[in-house]
């Protein structure tokens, strides 16, 4: 039986598909056959060379999500004082909407810090191959490992909020990713981990299409 789905047209849908973090609804359980259904949509989605290489791990075990919230913070703590970090991008950007915009992404992926444990499931895309090797530190050969997973995994969260369902991306567990192959029994020298993305409904599912400078900025045709 397939769960019921938002009344969303797809473009409804791809600008209002946002990182949601305070809004996660940890109360609530996510059933397995939702995620199996979001997954089935995930799939349909392209993969280098039609590879299909990718494997995506659900965590629902308390005590393994605790763990894994607990990584998740270290990193964070470390990832703050970063230059890259979310509080210091576009401070000085002069652009009031952008900075406002990612005050409020600062709030919120404070708070995802604090709680990723708490979220019903997490789930971790994985890809066959490992992009920090030496034969595979190219440009090219990076994007295709990452190409295969990626579409597929967005493709899982656009399924998940068409049902109520929130998502994140989050890549900061990866500074710990050994320890987590081994605490999930992932094999860690032949897979790659490119993600760990809390799963919950959302509180409400109004969500709306975020602040976005013109495309004009950013739009180059024929030339840089």
């Amino acid at each position: 039986m397939s769960h019921p789905q938002l009344d969303l047209s797809p473009d409804q849908l791809l600008s209002t598909t946002r990182a949601v973090r305070k809004r996660l609804d940890f109360d609530r359980d996510v059933p397995m056959d939702v995620i199996k259904e979001c997954l089935t949509q995930g799939v349909q989605a392209p993969s280098g060379s039609n590879s299909q290489t990718w494997q995506f791990v659900f965590v629902t075990d308390p005590d393994k999500r605790a763990k894994l919230g607990e990584y998740y913070a270290q990193a964070f703590s470390i990832y703050r004082d970063m230059p890259q970090a979310i509080h210091h991008l576009h401070k000085e950007s002069g652009d009031n909407s952008l900075v406002a915009s990612q005050e409020r992404s600062t709030s919120s992926a404070e708070y995802l810090a604090a709680n990723m444990g708490k979220a019903p499931v997490l789930m971790i895309p994985c890809v066959y191959g490992r992009a920090d090797t030496p034969e595979t530190v190219s440009n090219m050969a990076g994007a295709s490992i990452y190409g295969s997973i990626i579409p597929a995994a967005w493709s899982f969260m656009l399924a998940a909020r068409a049902r109520g369902i929130g998502t994140a991306w989050t890549t900061l567990h990866l500074m710990h990713e050994k320890a987590i192959a081994d605490l999930l029994g992932i094999p860690f020298d032949e897979v790659s981990q490119v993600a760990m993305i809390p799963i919950a409904y959302t509180k409400g599912t109004d969500f709306k299409p975020a602040y976005r400078p013109d495309v004009s900025e950013i739009m180059h045709v024929n030339e840089w």
